[in-house]
């Protein structure tokens, strides 16, 4: 079973997780290249499937790992702001090419405001597989 060191990133906070590579032992990583604080566990004890996809997320208490919800929904929110950019972008080009159609203006602001909100169902999960399920909206 492959070891790997863990520690808290002062800095940044985040879980930092070393891969030593063989060449030395792990002690030797441990002692040269991480802080005080890294701990060697088994690899199959790091946050697996879904859960490693909201890496950013993880938080190290003691020696075990978990994935911070409310860190995970932001990432969510953050990739859904991503996946919607595009389509934000190609509703405002409909709305300079429809300027002087009153009633197409406020069916594409209406398609704007439904890919602003779709961050919103986020708050409201409550599970890692929700928010890895999350997804913009359907436009017709």
């Amino acid at each position: 079973m492959a070891q790997v060191i863990i520690f808290k990133n002062k800095n940044l906070g985040n879980v930092c997780v070393c891969y030593p590579t063989g060449d030395i032992s792990i002690d030797e990583v441990l002692t040269k290249d991480c802080p005080k604080e890294a701990i060697v566990i088994d690899e199959n004890l790091l946050p697996q499937g879904d859960n490693s996809y909201f890496f950013d997320a993880w938080e190290l208490n003691g020696d075990e790992i978990s994935v911070n919800l409310n860190k995970a929904k932001e990432i969510t929110k953050d990739r859904l702001r991503v996946e919607r950019k595009p389509q934000l972008e190609a509703l405002d080009v409909q709305m300079l090419r429809n300027f002087s159609n009153q009633e197409m203006l406020v069916e594409i602001e209406a398609k704007k405001q439904i890919l602003r909100d779709a961050t919103k169902q986020v708050d409201t999960m409550t599970t890692i597989e929700e928010l890895k399920a999350a997804s913009l909206p359907v436009l017709e």
